[in-house]
């Protein structure tokens, strides 16, 4: 993964991005609007950052992550690799890097991330921080189900969790 590993103690930016100067963009895409910012360290996909924190600005390095993202989702791409900087707890990466090895159009069960961990008894906490992944798609928290093989909990919503299942599932076009 190439992420600034940053705890919560040494991030370089607080939560909301507070502290950091944060750059952005917003582009629409096949799951809807899309908002891409970064700091100086790297990008930050995430709708939760704060409005009110007046050290953000439209930046055009940020654009092209964006655009390169939303052209992934919309089938017409490989998925971009930006630099990221984002906040998580050691046992959190753990399991970021579980989701990042999930081949495109395959799925691992919460338990099955546990093991591969080595805490096979954290199902629990390996949802928990699948759910405080702060780049979904990019770090692919859609590709967890449950055990049962059902899709479970996305923060944006089953029906975009069962596309972008279904959108890595389907071929890749044909390049020209």
């Amino acid at each position: 993964m190439r992420t600034q590993n940053n705890s919560s103690q040494n991030s370089s930016y607080g939560p909301c991005g507070d502290g950091a100067e944060i750059a952005y963009s917003i582009v629409d895409s096949a799951l809807g609007r899309l908002l891409v910012a970064g700091t100086q360290r790297g990008d930050y996909p995430r709708a939760t950052i704060r409005v009110a924190n007046p050290n953000r600005h439209e930046d055009s390095r940020i654009g092209q992550w964006a655009d390169a993202l939303a052209d992934y989702i919309a089938g017409s791409s490989k998925m971009p690799t930006p630099p990221m900087d984002i906040r998580g707890t050691p046992f959190q990466f753990a399991v970021w890097e579980q989701l990042l090895e999930i081949p495109a159009g395959e799925t691992r069960s919460y338990s099955e991330i546990a093991r591969r961990i080595g805490r096979p008894r954290a199902i629990r906490a390996v949802g928990t921080a699948n759910g405080a992944n702060p780049v979904s798609i990019i770090i692919p928290c859609h590709r967890a189900i449950r055990a049962s093989g059902h899709l479970g909990g996305y923060r944006w919503g089953l029906e975009r969790k069962r596309l972008l299942l279904e959108m890595e599932a389907s071929p890749a076009p044909a390049a020209e």
